[in-house]
């Protein structure tokens, strides 16, 4: 996924805090990769649907960006291959200051 897609490129942040939105969050964002295959899309995590997303990986994994003060809240501790954010609030905010849609999922 490139952090920097060019300008005309959909892109576009997913927020899901709970089991039912990483749920939700996961096959919203597979439907619009399948619909819309340059888009950018990240879901970002964190509350309660962290430690969901650790319990049951899936093929959108890739996508995740998880905040990292809920790991530490939680005491919680992810593969290194799932992308961690400094906090979910402050990366929802940059993306959308760069651009990027947002949806809660």
């Amino acid at each position: 996924m490139n952090p920097h897609p060019p300008d005309d490129t959909l892109r576009l942040v997913i927020h899901a805090p709970t089991e039912a939105a990483l749920a939700r969050a996961r096959a919203n964002a597979a439907n619009l990769l399948r619909a819309e295959p340059a888009a950018a899309v990240e879901i970002v995590i964190n509350g309660p649907a962290v430690a969901a997303a650790l319990a049951s990986p899936h093929d959108t994994d890739r996508l995740l960006r998880v905040c990292a003060n809920t790991l530490a809240t939680q005491d919680l501790d992810a593969d290194p291959t799932i992308a961690r954010v400094k906090a979910a609030v402050l990366y929802i905010a940059q993306r959308q200051r760069d651009g990027w849609a947002y949806m809660r999922a």
